[in-house]
This record gives C-alpha cells, structure tokens and sequence, in this order.
C-alpha cells in the first residue's frame, strides 16, 4: 500500500520559515519525481517546486530564490524549506510522487497547512 504523510505546517510569522516534509512508503522512491504543490483559498491548486530522481530542481516564480526542495533516498523523505515567507504563501501544501517514466503512476499526500501571518 503506497503512502504519502506531509508534516511540518503550521503558524509562522511574515519573514519566517518553515520546513515540510514528505514520507513516502510502499514505491521505489528513487524512481519517482516528486514534488510540491499548494492550494490557497479560493485558488487551484498550483506547483511549487519538484526533483527529479537525478536530484534536477524546478521551482514556480514566485518561490525562487526563497524555497529549496530536496530529497533524501535513504529515509524516502522529501524536504521543502521555506524561507523569507510572504502571507501569500498561505495554503495547504501537497506532497506529489510520479513515477519518472509513466506518469501515469500518482500519488498525492493529503497536504499540510501553512499559514503565514502575524
């Protein structure tokens, strides 16, 4: 059975940061892009950032320069560290695995939130 736990949200002030984290069991975590996506209120749900399995990055605009994903393929764990963070980074975030070579192969967490005020 494939499980994906995002942990790590909470209250942070404007300016401050915080980092996710994604456990993923039951796939061959090495053979899978993942990633981060995010849902405000009111919004769709956006990509964040990703990494692929030969640890390539990808990040939305928005979060460059700011947000650094990683992973580590011994404990089947991605990471997102969130630095410098705006109120409009507000939303619950998701974790995403797809495998590298049929995307068709998906898996979503059921997300954290983040909320970012003072």
């Amino acid at each position: 059975q494939v499980q994906v736990v995002e942990s790590g949200g909470g209250l942070v002030q404007p300016g401050g940061s915080l980092r996710l984290s994604c456990a993923a069991s039951g796939i061959i975590f090495r053979l899978y892009v993942m990633g981060w996506y995010r849902q405000a209120p009111g919004k769709q749900r956006e990509l964040v950032a990703t990494i692929s399995s030969g640890d390539s990055t990808e990040y939305t605009d928005s979060v460059k320069g700011r947000f650094t994903i990683s992973r580590d393929n011994a404990k089947n764990t991605v990471y997102l560290q969130m630095n410098s963070l705006k109120p409009e980074d507000t939303a619950v975030y998701y974790c995403n695995a797809h495998h590298q070579s049929n995307y068709g192969i998906n898996y979503w967490g059921k997300g954290t939130l983040v909320t970012v005020s003072s």
